[in-house]
């Protein structure tokens, strides 16, 4: 009952403010910034340990100065997100903007009828799910992982499925995978996949952003397993509020690919598009918390 009551305010809370134009949620952004970088200082020793160490040769007033610029658009990112309660398919296409789709329909087309797709938690990722709209022919699924809190949890679901995409649970990601493979429809899935990984799953380690980092290797495992092809989501944001992507093909054919080309792929076009501008990767992550040696004992 009581998660019941909690969603109902956490939905009309969220429509209210979804109703609000871009311009006066980007004031409530500007304030929203002082109050989570000023105030509560959030995550702000998680966050300057990850850039000193992601960029050791950044002066501290360089380092400052990303600090602030990411957690203004952290602070976007949130109304940003809270906006999809209340935003026109048109004007969500338009500041989420694919730039070539035609990479996957063309491979589904050939015959891939799945296509698996990499990205990051880099610009505004929650946007992308509007790409149902484009591939109107596939099925679009997104792997998620479960909130604790399960009226949170259930806000979020209807802000990423609003458009007609499916929630996939990250548990049952192996047996949904299998299944799709032996339908006869077109399904694109998107897998986020620049977490920490578990300390069961330290499989993979690579240098990343001059840290020694793993690597979750279970989207190539599973692509390699099903021989599915596999692009990746390179994504700039253009100024506030409006963001591209560019479909990039990691490979059409992951079974021909060696074991481990496909993780450390995705890590070097993620290092790449982070370098482009730092600000704007989830920086709040505590993604090297597992150091290697802790992983070898």
């Amino acid at each position: 009952m009581w998660n019941k009551i909690l969603y109902a305010l956490l939905f009309a809370w969220a429509k209210l403010h979804a109703m609000l134009p871009m311009p006066v949620l980007y004031v409530l952004s500007d304030i929203l910034y002082i109050l989570i970088y000023r105030v509560m200082r959030y995550r702000l020793k998680v966050v300057r340990r990850n850039l000193e160490a992601s960029f050791p040769d950044k002066s501290e007033i360089e380092l400052r100065r990303l600090e602030r610029e990411f957690y203004h658009h952290f602070a976007d990112y949130i109304m940003e997100t809270i906006k999809l309660a209340h935003i026109s398919e048109e004007e969500v296409l338009r500041r989420a903007y694919i730039k070539n789709p035609e990479l996957a329909t063309q491979l589904q087309a050939e015959g891939q009828k799945t296509v698996m797709m990499l990205m990051g938690h880099y610009g505004n990722w929650e946007w992308f799910s509007s790409a149902s709209m484009i591939f109107k022919d596939s099925r679009l699924w997104q792997i998620y992982r479960p909130l604790n809190n399960k009226a949170v949890d259930r806000l979020f679901i209807y802000l990423r499925t609003r458009f007609g995409s499916y929630g996939m649970k990250k548990n049952d990601t192996v047996r949904d995978m299998i299944q799709l493979k032996k339908e006869d429809s077109n399904n694109i899935v998107i897998f986020i996949a620049d977490q920490t990984p578990s300390k069961a799953n330290l499989h993979y380690w690579t240098t990343f952003l001059n840290q020694d980092t793993p690597i979750l290797n279970g989207a190539e495992r599973i692509a390699r397993k099903l021989d599915l092809p596999v692009i990746f989501l390179d994504v700039q944001k253009v100024k506030r509020g409006f963001y591209t992507v560019e479909f990039k093909l990691m490979t059409a054919h992951a079974k021909q690919t060696a074991e481990n080309e496909i993780t450390e792929s995705y890590a070097r076009m993620t290092e790449k598009m982070i370098l482009r501008n730092p600000a704007y990767w989830l920086w709040t992550h505590k993604r090297w918390k597992h150091k290697r040696e802790d992983a070898e004992r």
